[in-house]
């Protein structure tokens, strides 16, 4: 998810939870194809009462204030520039609810299995879960992010480095997901966000929609599409709660390096490298090539941090006010 950076500060306790197991099918696409294709799954989370208002009020409470994202953006889907970081203060959970249903309020709140013991679990059973699902997956850098989002918000035209499903929980949203050809990103575009030089929004053009594939997720979906594919998302009128999982595999990682050693050789020595993903000679010595050059940090990253433009106030909910 775009800017991922951006936060505040103040210090929780966790809430219990107990473990249950989930079902996930694949209803549409190959499982050979994962990390490649287009794929739609059917799970049960959505029944679960941690994701009500009490459950999600009582995560917000939990999770590291200083690492939660507060965002807030424009209706134009070409003005990527209008997403805007925000600060929550010292709002209960119930307070940063109140002004999602009221606002035009983006919560993300990554890598919660890293901060709530409850996330760790149900990670874990997510992943399990998918491993099962598809022959042969094995997953690593393991991310469980939870989305809480006003009616009708998006997120801009991006793509990720790592390999990302997007499992709908509450409300009901719109995933578009464009080809990773030339004509909807260019090689230099897609190297520039894995080597950090630039965010993760793209410039987009409405026209590109025709050609896009588009799923409307409803509670109880799960998508997820070939890694570095840009993509875009809006939420319908209603309060939408997801939950995104980023990760890696031995292949998304092959390819993430490939592109990492491309992005060098494009911008020192002037080539137009391709990009391998067969572990093939080429991709094997580009993958070295990679861990070298993060190793002497020949490139520097930008972190691309968002200053705070807004604040939240619990007595007037999805009000933003100045800082």
């Amino acid at each position: 998810m775009p800017e991922r950076d951006c936060a505040i500060a103040v210090k929780t306790t966790p809430t219990k939870w107990v473990p249950e197991t989930m079902h996930l099918e694949l209803t549409h696409g190959d499982a050979r194809q994962f990390g490649e294709a287009l794929l739609h799954f059917r799970h049960d989370l959505h029944t679960r009462p941690m994701f009500d208002d009490a459950g999600l009020a009582a995560l917000l409470d939990a999770y590291p204030r200083e690492r939660l994202g507060v965002f807030t953006m424009g209706e134009d889907p070409v003005d990527w520039r209008s997403w805007r970081c925000g600060r929550a203060g010292d709002l209960t959970g119930a307070d940063l609810l109140a002004g999602v249903h009221a606002g035009r309020i983006w919560l993300n709140l990554r890598a919660a299995n890293d901060h709530v013991p409850a996330y760790a679990e149900l990670a874990d059973e997510m992943f399990g879960a998918k491993e099962a699902a598809v022959p042969g997956l094995r997953t690593f850098k393991r991310d469980l992010g939870v989305l809480i989002s006003s009616p009708d918000a998006q997120v801009f035209y991006h793509l990720d480095t790592p390999l990302v499903s997007l499992w709908q929980i509450r409300g009901e949203k719109t995933v578009r997901v464009y080809d990773r050809a030339a004509s909807f990103v260019e090689p230099r575009q897609i190297e520039g966000v894995v080597l950090r030089e630039t965010a993760e929004q793209l410039p987009f053009d409405p026209a590109w929609d025709s050609q896009a594939a588009t799923q409307v997720l409803q509670p109880g979906m799960m998508v997820t599409w070939p890694q570095n594919a840009p993509h875009r998302i809006t939420n319908g009128p209603m309060v939408n709660v997801s939950l995104s999982l980023e990760f890696m595999t031995p292949a998304a990682l092959l390819r993430a390096n490939v592109i990492y050693t491309n992005g060098l050789l494009r911008r020192r020595l002037g080539w137009t490298p391709a990009i391998q993903t067969a572990p093939d000679p080429r991709a094997l010595v580009k993958f070295g090539a990679a861990r070298v050059a993060k190793a002497l940090k020949i490139n520097k990253e930008h972190g691309h941090i968002l200053k705070p433009a807004f604040r939240l106030d619990a007595r007037q909910p999805g009000e933003l006010l100045g800082l």
